[in-house]
């Protein structure tokens, strides 16, 4: 799968069934030495107009990532509406 493929799928919460949205201008980060995926570098709504904010994306941990179907993408990370995941 080529990481434009991913754009447009929503995000869905596999440990409190929460949607999360859609995934869409989204980046990678990625570990510099081993090459690996380390997060979803996922844009932050709620930050979009606010020039106070530094951290303008939501980082979403690789390892939470457990399945990325033809139109979703299963996430599992505990209590994401206590935790401000909401994309």
């Amino acid at each position: 799968m080529r990481f434009s493929e991913l754009a447009g799928k929503e995000v869905v919460n596999l440990s409190d069934g929460c949607r999360l949205g859609m995934l869409s201008d989204s980046d990678l980060l990625i570990d510099e030495k081993t090459g690996k995926i380390k997060a979803l570098l996922v844009p932050d709504i709620k930050s979009h107009f606010s020039f106070f904010n530094d951290k303008d994306f939501i980082e979403i941990p690789w390892d939470c990532v457990k399945k990325i179907g033809s139109d979703m993408i299963i996430i599992e990370i505990e209590n994401s509406s206590e935790n401000n995941f909401y994309l």
